[in-house]
């Protein structure tokens, strides 16, 4: 592993990214050259001495709330919904590989012809040696979304910092591309975040994190170079803390 850069705020990180970011212009799926331009940014962040580990939603291909309320049963709408982001999990590994990074996928859900099964400490020392792990599957449990299985894993890990990599460059008070006078926040609190009811992460995700003092970055996926950047405590983002 490369030594780690003085410049920079988190050694051991977990990035949050929703199916849809893998998308580009495409309206479903996965697009190519968009999957591969994101693991340029995870490898320019491993690069600077970080430790890094993913959970990535499966919005793009299946979503099982959706399917739940339209009358498929929600435990099995959401097994659906945990295996899409395995077929995720497995395209970003693939596109991580071709630049040269080492990575590991692990499914809450076993299926060892594809993935390793989810061992905390086997992913934790795949971590120290440079690799990037990627956690597939939500937490394996229905009714739990990724963003709760994010939090979770950022705990267990023993991360510093949780990143969610969105389509705006922080926290609005309301949607920024149908709201023009929408506030835009550099700050927050998890309490601000769960009384204001800001559409970041679901309540669940957001109190775990805040039980175990985990800090929450919010920034924009599409500024190349914006995630290695936010490492540094550069560029733009929201960050929600306990003090706000």
């Amino acid at each position: 592993m490369n030594g780690l850069s003085e410049d920079i705020k988190f050694r051991r990180i977990l990035l949050k990214l929703s199916g849809e970011a893998l998308m580009g212009g495409r309206e479903f799926g996965l697009e190519t050259e968009t999957v591969g331009r994101i693991a340029g940014e995870v490898k320019s962040v491993l690069d600077l001495g970080c430790e890094v580990c993913l959970v990535i939603g499966g919005g793009n291909i299946f979503r099982g709330i959706e399917a739940a309320s339209q009358g498929l049963e929600r435990g099995t709408a959401d097994y659906m919904g945990m295996l899409a982001t395995v077929i995720n999990a497995l395209a970003m590994q693939g596109a991580l590989e071709r630049i040269g990074v080492h990575t590991r996928v692990q499914s809450a859900i076993p299926m060892s012809t594809v993935c390793e099964p989810y061992i905390r400490r086997r992913a934790s020392r795949h971590m120290e040696k440079g690799r990037v792990v990627i956690f597939a599957a939500g937490t394996g449990s229905p009714y739990f979304t990724t963003d709760t299985a994010a939090a979770l894993r950022a705990v267990e890990m023993d991360c510093d910092a949780l990143f969610k990599g969105t389509q705006v460059d922080g926290v609005y008070s309301a949607d920024p591309h149908k709201v023009s006078d929408a506030v835009r926040y550099d700050s927050l609190s998890y309490h601000d975040v769960l009384t204001q009811d800001l559409q970041v992460m679901d309540a669940s995700a957001i109190s775990l994190s805040r039980e175990n003092e985990i800090p929450i970055l919010v920034f924009s996926l599409h500024n190349s170079g914006e995630f290695a950047n936010v490492v540094k405590g550069q560029g733009r983002f929201t960050i929600i803390r306990k003090d706000g």
